[in-house]
Protein backbone atom coordinates (compact mmCIF):
# COMPACT_ATOMS: atom_id res chain seq x y z
CA UNK A 1 0.00 0.00 0.00
CA UNK A 2 1.33 3.43 -0.94
CA UNK A 3 1.35 5.83 1.99
CA UNK A 4 -0.72 8.89 0.98
CA UNK A 5 1.77 11.20 2.70
CA UNK A 6 4.76 10.00 0.68
CA UNK A 7 6.33 12.49 -1.71
CA UNK A 8 9.13 11.61 -4.11
CA UNK A 9 11.82 14.25 -4.13
CA UNK A 10 13.04 14.48 -7.71
CA UNK A 11 16.65 14.02 -6.61
CA UNK A 12 15.83 10.37 -5.92
CA UNK A 13 15.37 9.84 -9.66
CA UNK A 14 17.89 12.46 -10.74
CA UNK A 15 18.47 11.11 -14.24
CA UNK A 16 14.77 11.33 -15.15
CA UNK A 17 13.67 14.51 -16.89
CA UNK A 18 10.65 16.35 -15.55
CA UNK A 19 8.15 14.60 -17.81
CA UNK A 20 9.46 11.18 -16.86
CA UNK A 21 9.67 12.03 -13.17
CA UNK A 22 6.05 13.12 -13.08
CA UNK A 23 4.93 10.10 -15.11
CA UNK A 24 6.64 7.42 -13.01
CA UNK A 25 5.53 9.03 -9.76
CA UNK A 26 1.92 8.86 -10.90
CA UNK A 27 2.34 5.35 -12.33
CA UNK A 28 3.71 4.09 -9.02
CA UNK A 29 0.66 5.44 -7.20
CA UNK A 30 2.49 8.16 -5.28
CA UNK A 31 0.46 11.34 -4.83
CA UNK A 32 3.12 14.04 -4.41
CA UNK A 33 6.48 15.20 -5.71
CA UNK A 34 9.18 17.68 -4.76
CA UNK A 35 10.90 19.27 -7.74
CA UNK A 36 14.39 20.56 -8.43
CA UNK A 37 15.15 23.83 -10.13
CA UNK A 38 17.37 22.52 -12.92
CA UNK A 39 14.79 20.15 -14.51
CA UNK A 40 12.14 22.85 -14.17
CA UNK A 41 14.35 25.40 -15.88
CA UNK A 42 15.17 22.95 -18.68
CA UNK A 43 11.56 23.07 -19.86
CA UNK A 44 10.72 26.57 -18.62
CA UNK A 45 8.60 27.52 -15.61
CA UNK A 46 5.32 27.88 -17.50
CA UNK A 47 5.69 24.50 -19.20
CA UNK A 48 6.74 22.86 -15.92
CA UNK A 49 3.71 24.28 -14.15
CA UNK A 50 1.41 23.01 -16.88
CA UNK A 51 2.99 19.55 -16.76
CA UNK A 52 2.61 19.47 -12.98
CA UNK A 53 -1.06 20.44 -13.20
CA UNK A 54 -1.70 17.75 -15.81
CA UNK A 55 -0.05 15.12 -13.59
CA UNK A 56 -2.50 15.70 -10.74
CA UNK A 57 0.34 15.49 -8.22
CA UNK A 58 0.72 17.65 -5.15
CA UNK A 59 3.82 19.83 -5.11
CA UNK A 60 5.70 19.61 -1.81
CA UNK A 61 9.00 21.53 -2.10
CA UNK A 62 11.23 23.31 -4.56
CA UNK A 63 14.92 22.40 -4.28
CA UNK A 64 17.08 24.21 -3.86
CA UNK A 65 18.27 27.75 -3.40
CA UNK A 66 20.47 29.59 -0.92
CA UNK A 67 24.27 29.64 -1.29
CA UNK A 68 24.73 33.13 0.04
CA UNK A 69 27.61 32.99 2.52
CA UNK A 70 29.95 35.15 0.45
CA UNK A 71 30.80 38.74 1.44
CA UNK A 72 28.96 41.66 -0.13
CA UNK A 73 29.79 42.14 -3.79
CA UNK A 74 28.69 41.10 -7.28
CA UNK A 75 28.66 37.38 -6.46
CA UNK A 76 26.40 37.89 -3.46
CA UNK A 77 24.09 40.19 -5.44
CA UNK A 78 23.81 37.52 -8.15
CA UNK A 79 22.97 34.92 -5.51
CA UNK A 80 20.24 37.09 -3.99
CA UNK A 81 18.78 37.72 -7.45
CA UNK A 82 18.74 34.01 -8.19
CA UNK A 83 17.01 33.31 -4.89
CA UNK A 84 14.29 35.78 -5.86
CA UNK A 85 13.76 33.81 -9.06
CA UNK A 86 13.54 30.61 -7.01
CA UNK A 87 10.86 32.16 -4.81
CA UNK A 88 8.80 32.92 -7.91
CA UNK A 89 9.29 29.37 -9.16
CA UNK A 90 8.15 27.87 -5.86
CA UNK A 91 5.03 30.02 -5.75
CA UNK A 92 4.10 29.22 -9.35
CA UNK A 93 4.59 25.48 -8.94
CA UNK A 94 2.65 25.33 -5.69
CA UNK A 95 -0.23 27.07 -7.43
CA UNK A 96 -0.02 24.57 -10.27
CA UNK A 97 0.01 21.50 -8.06
CA UNK A 98 -3.01 19.59 -6.82
CA UNK A 99 -4.92 20.57 -3.69
CA UNK A 100 -2.67 20.31 -0.65
CA UNK A 101 0.41 21.59 -2.46
CA UNK A 102 2.84 23.63 -0.37
CA UNK A 103 4.96 26.59 -1.48
CA UNK A 104 8.22 25.66 0.25
CA UNK A 105 11.65 26.66 -1.01
CA UNK A 106 14.49 24.63 0.51
CA UNK A 107 17.56 26.72 1.34
CA UNK A 108 21.09 25.32 1.60
CA UNK A 109 23.22 28.04 3.11
CA UNK A 110 26.50 27.51 1.29
CA UNK A 111 29.97 26.75 2.61
CA UNK A 112 32.85 28.88 3.76
CA UNK A 113 33.96 31.50 1.25
CA UNK A 114 37.34 30.77 -0.28
CA UNK A 115 40.15 31.50 2.17
CA UNK A 116 37.80 31.97 5.14
CA UNK A 117 37.71 30.10 8.45
CA UNK A 118 34.92 32.24 9.93
CA UNK A 119 31.93 29.92 10.37
CA UNK A 120 30.16 32.32 12.71
CA UNK A 121 30.48 35.20 10.27
CA UNK A 122 29.26 33.02 7.40
CA UNK A 123 26.16 32.09 9.39
CA UNK A 124 25.47 35.75 10.08
CA UNK A 125 25.61 36.43 6.35
CA UNK A 126 23.03 33.67 5.92
CA UNK A 127 20.79 35.49 8.39
CA UNK A 128 21.31 38.75 6.54
CA UNK A 129 20.49 37.17 3.18
CA UNK A 130 17.30 35.64 4.52
CA UNK A 131 16.42 39.05 5.89
CA UNK A 132 16.58 40.41 2.34
CA UNK A 133 14.55 37.55 0.92
CA UNK A 134 11.88 37.22 3.60
CA UNK A 135 9.67 40.15 2.49
CA UNK A 136 9.63 38.80 -1.07
CA UNK A 137 8.82 35.28 0.16
CA UNK A 138 6.01 36.62 2.34
CA UNK A 139 4.52 38.53 -0.57
CA UNK A 140 4.64 35.40 -2.72
CA UNK A 141 3.23 33.13 -0.02
CA UNK A 142 6.41 31.05 0.06
CA UNK A 143 8.08 29.53 3.12
CA UNK A 144 11.89 29.55 3.12
CA UNK A 145 12.99 26.26 4.68
CA UNK A 146 16.55 26.43 6.04
CA UNK A 147 18.13 22.99 5.74
CA UNK A 148 20.96 22.09 8.09
CA UNK A 149 23.46 19.70 6.50
CA UNK A 150 25.68 17.17 8.22
CA UNK A 151 28.88 18.81 9.56
CA UNK A 152 30.99 17.03 6.94
CA UNK A 153 29.55 19.58 4.50
CA UNK A 154 30.27 22.66 6.64
CA UNK A 155 33.28 23.84 4.68
CA UNK A 156 32.04 23.44 1.12
CA UNK A 157 28.26 23.24 1.13
CA UNK A 158 26.48 24.40 4.28
CA UNK A 159 27.72 26.26 7.34
CA UNK A 160 24.42 25.49 9.12
CA UNK A 161 25.05 22.05 10.62
CA UNK A 162 22.34 21.49 13.23
CA UNK A 163 18.62 21.99 13.46
CA UNK A 164 19.28 24.22 16.46
CA UNK A 165 21.47 26.53 14.36
CA UNK A 166 18.79 26.67 11.67
CA UNK A 167 16.17 27.55 14.27
CA UNK A 168 18.38 30.27 15.73
CA UNK A 169 18.58 31.92 12.31
CA UNK A 170 14.88 31.45 11.62
CA UNK A 171 13.88 32.92 14.98
CA UNK A 172 14.19 36.48 13.65
CA UNK A 173 11.38 35.91 11.17
CA UNK A 174 7.70 34.98 10.93
CA UNK A 175 7.38 31.17 11.12
CA UNK A 176 5.08 31.23 8.10
CA UNK A 177 7.90 32.80 6.09
CA UNK A 178 11.07 31.16 7.45
CA UNK A 179 11.07 27.61 8.71
CA UNK A 180 13.36 24.60 8.64
CA UNK A 181 13.85 21.39 6.72
CA UNK A 182 14.11 18.34 8.97
CA UNK A 183 16.16 15.80 7.00
CA UNK A 184 17.01 12.56 8.79
CA UNK A 185 20.26 12.04 6.89
CA UNK A 186 21.71 15.31 8.11
CA UNK A 187 20.54 15.47 11.72
CA UNK A 188 20.11 11.90 13.03
CA UNK A 189 23.57 12.01 14.70
CA UNK A 190 22.84 15.13 16.78
CA UNK A 191 22.45 14.34 20.50
CA UNK A 192 20.02 17.26 20.71
CA UNK A 193 17.96 16.24 17.70
CA UNK A 194 14.76 15.27 19.53
CA UNK A 195 14.81 18.41 21.68
CA UNK A 196 15.44 20.50 18.57
CA UNK A 197 12.51 18.88 16.74
CA UNK A 198 10.30 19.63 19.74
CA UNK A 199 11.52 23.23 19.72
CA UNK A 200 10.84 23.49 15.98
CA UNK A 201 7.32 22.29 16.65
CA UNK A 202 6.73 24.79 19.45
CA UNK A 203 7.95 27.56 17.18
CA UNK A 204 5.89 26.35 14.21
CA UNK A 205 8.97 26.01 12.01
CA UNK A 206 8.93 22.50 10.52
CA UNK A 207 8.31 23.39 6.90
CA UNK A 208 9.12 19.96 5.51
CA UNK A 209 10.23 16.54 6.74
CA UNK A 210 12.60 14.59 4.48
CA UNK A 211 13.81 11.04 5.00
CA UNK A 212 16.51 8.73 3.74
CA UNK A 213 19.06 6.50 5.41
CA UNK A 214 22.74 6.57 6.36
CA UNK A 215 24.93 3.50 5.87
CA UNK A 216 28.67 3.04 6.20
CA UNK A 217 31.20 2.81 4.70
CA UNK A 218 30.57 6.09 2.95
CA UNK A 219 31.53 6.32 -0.73
CA UNK A 220 34.39 8.52 -1.91
CA UNK A 221 31.83 11.20 -2.83
CA UNK A 222 29.99 11.50 0.48
CA UNK A 223 27.26 13.55 -1.18
CA UNK A 224 26.06 10.31 -2.80
CA UNK A 225 25.84 8.31 0.40
CA UNK A 226 22.07 8.32 0.95
CA UNK A 227 20.02 5.12 0.95
CA UNK A 228 16.45 3.88 0.97
CA UNK A 229 14.84 4.24 4.41
CA UNK A 230 15.51 1.11 6.41
CA UNK A 231 18.76 0.20 4.65
CA UNK A 232 21.02 1.92 7.18
CA UNK A 233 21.36 2.97 10.80
CA UNK A 234 18.91 5.85 11.24
CA UNK A 235 16.25 5.41 13.92
CA UNK A 236 13.20 6.49 11.97
CA UNK A 237 10.87 5.60 14.82
CA UNK A 238 12.21 8.14 17.31
CA UNK A 239 12.66 10.95 14.78
CA UNK A 240 9.33 10.39 13.01
CA UNK A 241 7.43 10.13 16.28
CA UNK A 242 9.07 13.37 17.42
CA UNK A 243 8.03 15.12 14.20
CA UNK A 244 4.47 13.76 14.43
CA UNK A 245 4.26 14.88 18.06
CA UNK A 246 4.75 18.49 16.95
CA UNK A 247 1.53 18.26 14.93
CA UNK A 248 3.29 18.08 11.58
CA UNK A 249 0.75 16.68 9.11
CA UNK A 250 2.21 17.57 5.71
CA UNK A 251 3.67 15.25 3.13
CA UNK A 252 7.02 13.59 3.79
CA UNK A 253 9.66 13.49 1.08
CA UNK A 254 12.17 10.78 0.35
CA UNK A 255 15.27 12.47 -1.03
CA UNK A 256 18.13 10.16 -2.01
CA UNK A 257 21.48 10.97 -3.61
CA UNK A 258 22.89 7.61 -4.67
CA UNK A 259 24.48 6.73 -8.01
CA UNK A 260 23.27 3.13 -7.91
CA UNK A 261 19.69 4.27 -7.32
CA UNK A 262 19.99 6.94 -10.01
CA UNK A 263 21.08 4.21 -12.44
CA UNK A 264 17.96 2.19 -11.62
CA UNK A 265 14.93 2.44 -13.90
CA UNK A 266 13.08 5.44 -12.39
CA UNK A 267 9.77 3.61 -12.02
CA UNK A 268 11.48 0.79 -10.16
CA UNK A 269 13.30 3.32 -7.97
CA UNK A 270 10.02 5.03 -7.06
CA UNK A 271 8.36 1.69 -6.32
CA UNK A 272 11.27 0.65 -4.10
CA UNK A 273 11.16 4.01 -2.37
CA UNK A 274 7.46 3.61 -1.65
CA UNK A 275 7.99 0.12 -0.24
CA UNK A 276 10.89 1.26 1.92
CA UNK A 277 8.88 4.22 3.22
CA UNK A 278 5.94 1.97 4.05
CA UNK A 279 8.18 -0.31 6.07
CA UNK A 280 10.50 2.17 7.78
CA UNK A 281 8.45 5.36 8.24
CA UNK A 282 4.71 4.74 7.84
CA UNK A 283 4.30 2.68 11.03
CA UNK A 284 5.21 5.74 13.08
CA UNK A 285 2.82 8.20 11.45
CA UNK A 286 -0.13 8.68 13.75
CA UNK A 287 -2.53 9.41 10.90
CA UNK A 288 -1.42 6.52 8.69
CA UNK A 289 -3.88 3.89 9.88
CA UNK A 290 -6.79 6.32 9.64
CA UNK A 291 -5.93 7.17 6.06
Amino acid sequence: MIDPRLSINQATIKYADLKTALHVTVEAGVEAIGLWREPVQEVGLAAAASMLTDSGLRFTTHCRSGFFTMPEGPQRRASIADNLVAIEEAATLAEAGADGSTAILVLVAGGLPEGSRDLVGARERVRDAIGELAPHAAAAGVTLAIEPLHPMFASDRCVVSTLGQALDIASDFDPAVVGTTVDTFHIFWDPDVLDSIARAGREGRIATYQVCDWKTPLPADVLLSRHYPGDGVIDFESITRAVVATGYSRDIEVEIFNKEIWDTDPLIAVERTAAAFAAAVSPYLATHSAE
